[in-house]
């Protein structure tokens, strides 16, 4: 956990902080408490907060705060629901965080073209609130209620994934502020384009080192007609795995197939009064017509029987599938209760679905054998499990520990032709992680695309990889 000590962040310019609250009022605070808030998440990073948050209301303010601090070479942090995992949110070289939560509106529905034009500061609960009127709803969905501009900032994508793909197929366009303060449009609302270099993939996942997302559209979907959701557990963790590959490889078009292990039960049972079988399990969702369901069901039944599975609970009402779903997003809070008063180094890795069993099996092992407290969950239809090590924050032991598992299980997924991170993003925690993944000449042209777009390091930086 790094010292505050260790960070050095420059004074900020007075000319930049009275240009600011002159053009923002009470909307650009120094308060220490506005501050400290916009300067933690949920990784264990210990970073002094931002010098300063401005709250924006419309594009052309954030173009106007980008602008004001390129003029003053002074680092710009997005911000939006404040739910990243990594320290993508942390100030670690100073600056303005800018909160872009109240720019909330959602502009347009085009429900005859199944798409939707958003604001950043959208989250996905609202969007979907409001799109079950129309019978529509959008997919992705990492657990957090995240904002939408966060969640292609980070390339989110999280139990839907599956079946509907990650925030790179589902953001057909965006509007953003390059660092020179300008608005760049990219994309449409065309499902597909040969126009030019697809500058929204580039910005998609780039962290806020690029630009500042400041409008979204992307695809939506219409409500199935039927959907249901089912529990299976399993002798092992093996067994469960093994089954979702199976249900995978044959070509079930499951919407949703959640691992949780046994230590993940225990926690939710405690927290959401659950009462579950305390063993390995699997939460699946599928999504189709009437028929088209049951059929999913019966050969996904047939395959679990084949692995082990038992006590196939069905939840069919809306009431109880979002028991069960809200049980499974409170995964990571419920964890931390198990030890009280802890910090969780979470870690995810992503692997092609036939090496999955392999990587989550080893992992468990090194775990086991260091003796620290952990639980699993996994969006293990595509591949992708997160680990959560469960420390004393004031012990350096445990810290260490922890890191080193971490370090040995991405290691692991890299040697299994995977990834270091499905949706987590790079952020200050895995930066020596994407140089063993992606190699220093890829690495470099990222560097370089930075140094083109970002000439004076303003965004984020620090971010993916150290200035």
């Amino acid at each position: 956990m790094n010292a505050r000590e260790s960070f050095v962040t420059p004074p900020l310019p007075a000319a930049l902080l009275d240009a600011l609250r002159a053009e923002f009022a009470e909307r650009c605070a120094t308060a220490l408490a506005v501050r400290e808030q916009h300067g933690r998440d949920e990784s264990v990073f210990d970073v002094p907060p931002p010098q300063a948050v401005v709250f924006a209301d419309s594009e052309a303010e954030v173009a106007r705060v980008v602008a004001l601090c390129a003029q003053h070479r002074v680092p710009v942090i997005p911000y939006g629901a404040g739910s990243s995992l990594e320290g993508h949110l942390l100030a670690v070289q100073g600056g303005i965080s800018l909160d872009v939560s109240r720019m909330n509106r959602i502009l347009r529905v085009d429900a005859e073209d199944l798409t939707v034009t958003v604001q950043p500061g959208v989250t996905r609960k609202a969007l979907n609130e409001a799109l079950k009127h129309e019978g529509l709803f959008f997919p992705i969905d990492p657990g957090a209620d995240a904002s939408l501009g966060g969640m292609a900032a980070t390339r989110a994508s999280g139990t839907n994934a599956v079946r509907y793909g990650t925030m790179r197929e589902n953001v057909l366009g965006l509007r953003f502020v390059s660092a020179s303060g300008e608005v760049v449009r990219s994309g449409s609302r065309a499902k597909k384009s040969s126009a030019g270099y697809d500058l929204t993939r580039l910005v998609i996942g780039s962290e806020g080192t690029l630009g500042v997302i400041t409008e979204l559209t992307v695809k939506v979907h219409p409500l199935p007609e039927a959907v249901s959701a089912a529990v299976c557990f399993f002798p092992s963790i093996d067994a469960a795995v093994r089954t979702a590959m199976q249900i995978i490889q044959i070509g079930v078009p499951i919407a949703r197939c959640e691992l949780l292990d046994a230590n993940a039960i225990k926690a939710v049972n405690a927290h959401d009064k659950l009462g579950l079988k305390e063993a390995p399990m699997l939460l699946m969702e599928f999504h189709g017509s009437e028929a088209g369901v049951a059929e999913q069901a019966a050969v996904v039944q047939e395959v679990a029987a084949d692995h082990g599975g038992e006590a196939f609970e069905w939840a069919t009402t809306p009431e109880a599938r979002s028991r069960l779903w809200t049980a499974r997003h409170h995964a990571y809070l419920s964890g931390l209760q198990m030890r009280p008063g802890c910090r969780a180094v979470t870690t995810d890795t992503c692997v092609p679905i036939s090496r999955l069993a392999e990587n989550i099996n080893a992992s468990i092992a090194e775990v086991e054998a260091a003796g620290l407290p952990y639980f699993i969950v996994g969006h293990v239809g595509d591949g992708n499990f997160h680990m959560a090590y469960l420390l004393d924050p004031v012990d350096p032991q445990e810290l260490a520990t922890a890191e080193r598992l971490s370090a040995q299980m991405v290691a692991r997924a890299i040697a299994l032709e995977g990834t270091c991170t499905g949706e987590h993003g790079i952020g200050l925690h895995k930066q020596g992680f994407l140089l063993d993944e992606t190699g220093e000449e890829a690495v470099a042209l990222m560097r370089a695309v930075k140094q083109a777009l970002d000439p004076l390091g303003i965004l984020n930086p620090g971010k993916i990889f150290a200035a």
